[in-house]
């Protein structure tokens, strides 16, 4: 929540179809303002293009899990037919998001409704449905560890303690991306007050939400299922296994299908969104693309080009399940790396720079205040999210080697490293921030435009190289 709080604030103070890629360019002395914006960027589309690959690859597993009780077991789906079936789910998913936005809010609007409602069949169901003798007690519930992961009680670090905070994978990968709604701010009225209330009510509603129903799968798993080889289950997941084990094949069969629509929803909306980022970055000359990126499709006026990029960059990380499980699980924890610490950045940024007389932070609507309890918040979020990106570093599984070593982190830095390479050789000469996902008012208020170039930068015209680049050298 103290993250979420702290994303909120800024958001409210820079409402803008960037998120807080750019804000992190406003939080810092101008000759900073490019360099920290291009780092936030390239984390948090690192991070999102892995939670769509994972959200995906979650997708396709679930769908597998289906086939695999409707077969009575017989069929187990092999890495090959999962990375086949997830290559096709992103291609599906790119047709959808290449229709028009009309189209796409009729496809989506159902979302929030089927979410909770199949929430909370599941709860009410595999709960009646489970004997009373048989539910597992509040004592094991909530203080038993079943380690499997080869961090023993003789490890220094302490083996159960370990294994107890690898639960944050579950936790972490659903509940991040919490700037998302800040990405639709510049259609929606009031932004300032909107995008922070939006994610309060998602972060708050998804985490109680989320609590709840992991509870109910552990109390009503029974000890058999809990200490069982994950391998055993449809599809490896134990979600699936415990739904089947307690309401029956038929009841597995109905609501099964409505959870993996609920996933399917997941990746569209998260793909819509990941595909405008890139469009504003491209806008921003912040891909070597020549603004390819960053047009609009005459036909269906959607940004296209950058799904499509999206979709490619995707599809390329699904191959890692060509490897092994191990590199798979690296994708989920990518996940909340590159969003989480595309997070921190700005919000370290907010604590040591908002005095500056280049930055002078103006708070929105939504404001945590200059007092105790905004600095406790922020300094809380801060040490929360380098705990947690330490903890999702960690190798998974001891002994650990080639195949099964914890990548997610070098993934990301190998990423970062790239990115800055790429800026200081040549990327420096051209782009020079977030400014196009800047509003005119923003844009004004900073100066870095005057009145009469922020009629330009408000027109259909933005993305046509010369203009841009005016507004860009001023």
């Amino acid at each position: 929540m103290t993250l979420g709080t702290s994303i909120a604030e800024l958001v409210s103070a820079y409402p803008s179809s960037g998120g807080l890629y750019s804000a992190s360019g406003l939080l810092v002395p101008i000759k900073y303002r490019a360099f920290t914006a291009w780092c936030v960027g390239w984390l948090n589309f690192t991070g999102q293009i892995a939670g769509i690959a994972g959200s995906e690859w979650g997708l396709a597993q679930m769908i597998y899990a289906w086939a695999h009780v409707i077969s009575n077991g017989q069929f187990v789906a092999n890495r090959n037919q999962t990375v086949g079936l997830y290559v096709a789910l992103m291609i599906i998913h790119g047709v959808i998001n290449s229709l028009g936005t009309r189209t796409l809010a009729r496809l989506t609007s159902g979302y929030v409704i089927v979410n909770i409602g199949i929430t909370f069949v599941i709860i009410i169901t595999v709960l009646a449905c489970t004997p009373l003798n048989e539910m597992n007690s509040a004592s094991y519930t909530f203080t038993e560890i079943v380690n499997q992961s080869g961090w023993g009680a003789s490890n220094p670090m302490g083996g159960d303690a370990i294994a107890f905070l690898f639960g944050l994978y579950s936790v972490q990968f659903v509940m991040t991306d919490y700037d998302a709604t800040a990405h639709i701010s510049e259609e929606v009225h009031r932004a300032a007050i909107a995008a922070p209330v939006a994610i309060m009510i998602a972060v708050a509603g998804t985490g109680a939400v989320g609590w709840v129903l992991n509870i109910v799968l552990v109390i009503t798993s029974g000890r058999d299922i809990i200490t069982s080889d994950p391998d055993t289950f449809p599809g490896g997941l134990a979600m699936a296994e415990i739904i089947r084990y307690r309401i029956g094949k038929v009841g597995f069969l109905v609501i099964w299908p409505f959870v993996c629509l609920v996933a399917f929803f997941v990746v569209t909306t998260a793909l819509q969104a990941n595909a405008r980022s890139f469009y504003a970055f491209s806008r921003d000359r912040g891909l070597p693309d020549n603004l390819f990126f960053a047009r609009i499709s005459k036909y269906t006026k959607t940004t296209v080009n950058a799904v499509w990029l999206v979709v490619f960059w995707c599809i390329a990380l699904g191959f890692l399940g060509f490897a092994s499980q191990a590199a798979v699980n690296a994708i989920f924890a990518l996940a909340a790396l590159g969003m989480d610490l595309s997070y921190l950045v700005p919000i370290i940024c907010r604590q040591v720079f908002a005095n500056h007389p280049e930055v002078q932070f103006q708070p929105g609507p939504f404001t945590l205040g200059t007092g105790f309890f905004g600095k406790a918040i922020n300094y809380t979020a801060i040490a929360w999210t380098l705990f947690e990106c330490t903890v999702l570093s960690i190798p998974t599984v001891l002994p650990f080697d080639a195949q099964n070593f914890n990548y997610s982190w070098v993934i990301m830095v190998g990423v970062l490293l790239l990115a800055i390479i790429w800026y200081a050789a040549y990327a420096h000469k051209y782009y020079r921030g977030p400014i196009s996902t800047l509003t005119p008012d923003l844009l004004k208020k900073l100066g870095i435009v005057t009145v009469q170039e922020e009629a330009i930068a408000n027109s259909p015209e933005m993305a046509d190289a010369q203009s841009f680049e005016h507004i860009k050298n001023k």
